[in-house]
């Protein structure tokens, strides 16, 4: 396993400290776990925001064939 040095300040150290007792692991399985949650998070976050692009981007196409719609129905077919 690879070694990472990290410098924090006292309260960040005794907040990391607690935490990872109060779990029951070490403060580097805490910090390992918290990165790996972290990273899924801005999958998550990313792939949220790829849904919300989509859906706008089909929201206009509905809107576009919606207004051809309304303009083909004027077209004469009502009286058929």
């Amino acid at each position: 396993m690879r070694t990472i040095t990290l410098k924090t300040d006292p309260i960040f150290f005794d907040r990391l400290t607690k935490l990872a007792k109060e779990l029951h692991i070490t403060k580097s399985e805490f910090i390992r776990k918290s990165v790996y949650e972290y990273e899924k998070y801005i999958y998550r976050e990313k792939l949220k925001s790829n849904i919300q692009e989509a859906s706008l981007k089909v929201r206009e196409a509905n809107m576009t064939i919606i207004k051809d719609f309304d303009t083909a129905s004027g077209d004469g077919l009502e009286n058929v």
